[in-house]
């Protein structure tokens, strides 16, 4: 029976990934997860997996605070590496973020393998700098392979939802009528400023026969202001996987899970990458689906601006206004997305766990 430390935290990005492969892993192998306290792991594994929370973070401060984190690091590399030789472990995964450097530095320490996952274009900190002691660094887009220095890097995508895989139906709550459906994700982070892009150029899409439906996120304080028959506002909905796989074009932060849940749903999108992501990260992610015809890269913008505005009606035009067929771009977007979409990541990375744990295959 294969022991396998998960270690993933904070935000969805990093955690359905991972719970997508727990998920996918054979019910004889022994799973438990490390994560921090008071993150979102606290509500989303115990019921599902052993919890084993330890005080981690980044080190991005100065002088004593930076000090003081350092500290942190290596108590939690030191309490981790007591938990991996009592319990035995055989295998460790991680999805990077805060909690991975010190489950790395434990396992490295304990001569444990360790397979890290990257879903974005540009690494995150810890990959870079510490991808090198992991056995394998699994990477969600190929372009994150050549910023990994000294590791070997594996091209398996960004595992999903299994949701996301399989057929849904569109919710009944969304707006009836035969007019294209438009759906807006704003995201966690940054949403507000989407949100107004949106809202801005919104009125004249539903008064053709758009559909719209747009999830604000919750900190949006002008949610509610437009109101339209065919206009449904929500803070979040967890029918995500229907709304995708039934919209006629998306809006969406350029997150790497958000674009592996677009690509295998095949949902042509403007992707509006978050200004402030750390490394830009976005914008190189959102480089990797434009490039393939999948996307359209629409930068944050005044929302007097009319770059949102003049996208939306270059791909919604034939559809709103009964055009010719032959102008739709958004059905060779749709190709696109089916190039960039890995439906197997999970597998894939269930594999090279079982290889370095001595699983049988």
């Amino acid at each position: 029976m294969p022991r396998l430390l998960i270690a993933a935290s904070g935000t969805g990005g990093h955690l359905f990934p991972a719970l997508a492969v727990a998920e996918a892993l054979p019910s004889s192998w022994n799973v438990r997860w490390l994560g921090v306290p008071d993150r979102l792991e606290n509500k989303l594994v115990p019921e599902r997996y052993g919890l084993i929370t330890v005080r981690a973070g980044g080190l991005q401060g100065r002088g004593l605070r930076k000090l003081m984190q350092l500290i942190q690091l290596l108590a939690a590399t030191g309490h981790v590496r007591k938990v991996l030789r009592k319990q035995q472990f055989d295998a460790v995964f991680t999805t990077g973020g805060y909690i991975a450097a010190p489950a790395i530095l434990a396992a490295r320490w304990c001569g444990i393998p360790v397979v890290l996952h990257e879903s974005n274009a540009i690494p995150g900190r810890v990959t870079r700098l510490l991808g090198r002691f992991c056995e394998v660094v699994a990477i969600g887009l190929p372009a994150a392979g050549e910023r990994i220095p000294g590791s070997t890097a594996v091209v398996t995508g960004t595992p999903v939802r299994a949701a996301f895989l399989s057929p849904q139906a569109l919710p009944s709550w969304v707006p009836d009528g035969a007019g294209p459906l438009l759906v807006v994700i704003g995201g966690s982070q940054g949403a507000v400023g989407l949100n107004r892009m949106v809202r801005r150029v919104v009125p004249t899409l539903l008064e053709a026969g758009c559909r719209v439906v747009h999830l604000t996120g919750n900190n949006d304080p002008e949610t509610g202001q437009l109101q339209h028959p065919n206009l449904i506002e929500k803070a979040f909905s967890d029918e995500i996987p229907g709304l995708l796989q039934h919209a006629d074009l998306v809006i969406s932060r350029a997150g790497a899970g958000s674009i592996s849940e677009l690509a295998v749903c095949h949902s042509p999108t403007i992707l509006v990458p978050f200004p402030q992501a750390a490394d830009q990260h976005q914008d190189a992610n959102a480089a990797c689906a434009a490039e393939l015809g999948a996307a359209v890269i629409v930068h944050q913008h005044d929302p007097e601006h009319r770059a949102l505005g003049d996208a939306l009606n270059r791909l919604l035009g034939p559809r709103l206004h009964s055009e010719d067929p032959g102008c739709d771009h958004l059905l060779a977007m749709t190709q696109g997305m089916k190039k960039l979409a890995v439906r197997d990541a999970e597998q894939q990375l269930v594999t090279l766990l079982k290889q370095l744990s001595g699983a049988d295959l």
